[in-house]
């Protein structure tokens, strides 16, 4: 920029950093997790850190933060700088109510009313206890007390995780406008891209910095591994043509050869240190025999909770081939209306007829599936045996282990000992190997990182069947949906062609909250009101309801396997003739286990629904 008088202005000063972390190096369980790590956080900073799952994000944040100590490297805050971190995992000890714990991180001087309009936007009722709090209810709570204070440096490990579309755009607006400055992790595409303004990357204990947002990261990423793939090509001629010289053109020149000879070495030490990126997810999907043409159609059904409409006169038509997502607020019935398109619960009216020869299989949200004190093999085997069959073929637990990036030495780990992100891999594991034309997935991308989303867009599209799908990330929609079935209130239900942008197009909004009473005139801000009908207690568990929730489906499969077993000997044609006393006696337990199957189903879709509105 020049002046009138032609000269050129002196540049604008930078700011120093106000966090850096240089040459950080860490060791996990025997494995270099971070070898050369470094990080630099300026004032007003826009910077999203990204990497494979295990790659250390989460590692390098908590070392930012000061929750672990690096084995070696140098961490620097500037004096008097404010740092507030949300840890993925919030511990909420020695906090009676989520009041006491969000205004907990507040610093003398800082405005009580934020923690009430935090709460507020979070649907968090601030005289709740903290021993009857969801997880989902504690990491809200952790938002809520992390940003509050307002700092000068916001480290976020997965801010968006439990939390629906209108909470998440609200976040958008409302760090956009932090006036401090900002490091997240997330799996969120859209979340990251409308945020970041540079880009972090940790690859094999390294980082690499993109002077540009998320929105770039990917075509760079590809980028970079084409050219080091072209690096390693050159490296691998150089050393054919240096061993070719030590075989046939060793001189008389002592000194020449023995550099020359060291040099060889140096290149063969530095091939066989190399390490390539980490290999990607092989995902197979186990197709069975076609289904018919229509395969969901739904003619005006409805269903209602205590007179309250979930669902209320919708109908639809789903065909082969289609892709169709299901997206609303938390608490709008998107899991009670999939059980309803499944076959799985029943309308209080309309119809629901499903095509011929389905077959379905599933991805929960909650990974209910996987059963405590299961071994990641026993998860991939359903319980027993070292083989699974996957697409027609037969491949040994190891090998299909590693086609979803799990070590062979990670077999006989306990799966509650997984990561979120191995527990989501194991899930979709487990739904792919089943033979399926119906594939139905609730909330998919959770704790994904970005090229096993990449590889699962990819099944999607070629996927030969149907595909159900809930989800809140709407960069996901935009890739793999035909149709978007949108809540708009009060149990009304639209499907829009396409994906969310295509509704946000036709519909002209996106997602809104459940409405909830506006606060009494005169309510005092940044306190929770005691009488004001916005803040009135909302419904929640008892311990002994999340308890029935927890062990209904184990129940559940007892009875169905009681039920199998006594079909089984039932079927014996002989058996009557030879036993009729017995007969008896088990056609009655057959049709006793059958009815306390039925009670229990029935009580589990109720917790289920009840949870769901509760948003646990």
């Amino acid at each position: 920029m020049t002046s009138r008088a032609g000269f050129c202005k002196p540049p604008r000063p930078m700011a120093p950093p106000l966090l850096t972390l240089q040459n950080t190096a860490l060791t996990f369980g025997g494995r270099p997790l971070l070898t050369d790590a470094s990080l630099s956080v300026e004032p007003g900073e826009r910077l999203c850190l990204v990497g494979r799952n295990g790659s250390g994000k989460s590692t390098l944040l908590k070392i930012a933060a000061g929750q672990i100590e690096a084995d070696s490297g140098e961490r620097f805050i500037h004096p008097g700088a404010t740092l507030r971190y949300l840890p993925q995992e919030p511990d909420l000890t020695g906090y009676a109510t989520i009041w006491d714990y969000a205004a907990g991180g507040l610093a003398e001087g800082d405005d009580t009313w934020r923690v009430g309009y935090l709460l507020e936007h979070l649907s968090l009722d601030g005289e709740t206890p903290t021993a009857n709090l969801s997880g989902g209810e504690a990491r809200r709570a952790a938002l809520a007390r992390t940003l509050a204070p307002q700092p000068d440096i916001l480290l976020l490990d997965e801010p968006t995780n439990h939390l629906d579309l209108p909470a998440i755009e609200w976040l958008e607006s409302e760090l956009a406008a932090h006036p401090g400055a900002l490091v997240l992790i997330s799996h969120d595409r859209r979340f990251l891209s409308k945020l970041s303004r540079r880009t972090l990357w940790i690859d094999r204990g390294e980082t690499r910095l993109l002077e540009q947002g998320f929105s770039a990261f990917e075509a760079w990423r590809d980028e970079v591994f084409e050219q080091e793939q072209v690096d390693l090509q050159k490296l691998d001629r150089k050393i054919v043509r240096e061993e070719d010289w030590l075989r046939y053109g060793v001189t008389a020149r002592r000194k020449r050869n023995v550099r020359r000879l060291a040099g060889l070495h140096e290149l063969r030490a530095q091939r066989r240190d190399h390490r390539g990126p980490q290999g990607q997810a092989r995902m197979t999907v186990s197709d069975a025999d076609q289904s018919g043409k229509r395969v969901i159609e739904a003619k005006g059904i409805s269903k209602s909770y205590e007179g309250r409409p979930i669902v209320a006169d919708f109908s639809t038509r789903i065909a082969r081939g289609h892709c169709v997502g299901i997206v609303g607020p938390n608490g709008a019935g998107k899991t009670t209306l999939l059980n309803m398109l499944t076959g799985d619960l029943s309308p209080d009216g309309g119809t629901i007829t499903l095509g011929t020869n389905l077959e379905i299989a599933s991805l929960d949200q909650k990974r209910a599936a996987l059963k405590p004190g299961w071994t990641l093999a026993d998860a991939l085997t359903q319980g027993g045996g070292e083989r699974v069959e996957v697409g027609g073929q037969t491949k040994h637990v190891m090998a299909y282990m590693q086609d979803f990036l799990f070590r062979p030495e990670q077999a006989r780990t306990p799966v509650e000992v997984l990561s979120g992100g191995e527990r989501a891999r194991v899930m979709l594991a487990r739904a792919l190997a089943l033979p399926s034309n119906l594939l139905v997935l609730d909330e998919p991308t959770n704790d994904l990182d970005l090229e096993t989303l990449d590889l699962l867009e990819g099944l999607i599209a070629d996927y030969a069947g149907t595909v159900l799908l809930v989800t809140h990330d709407r960069d996901f929609l935009d890739r793999v949906a035909t149709s978007v079935i949108m809540a708009e209130g009060n149990g009304v239900w639209r499907e829009y062609p396409g994906g969310y942008s295509d509704m946000l197009t036709q519909r002209g909004a996106g997602v809104e909250s459940v409405k909830k009473d506006q606060p009494r005139p005169g309510s005092k801000p940044g306190k929770p009101p005691s009488s004001a009908p916005s803040n009135a207690p909302r419904k929640r568990m008892s311990n002994k309801d999340k308890y029935a929730l927890e062990a209904l489906p184990g129940e559940m499969d007892a009875l169905q396997a009681q039920i199998a077993k006594i079909e089984l000997e039932l079927a014996d044609p002989a058996l009557y003739a030879r036993d009729p006393a017995r007969f008896a006696r088990l056609s009655e337990d057959l049709a006793a286990a059958q009815a306390r199957l039925a009670e229990a189903e029935d009580r589990w879709l109720e917790l289920e629904a009840l949870r769901e509105e509760i948003e646990g």
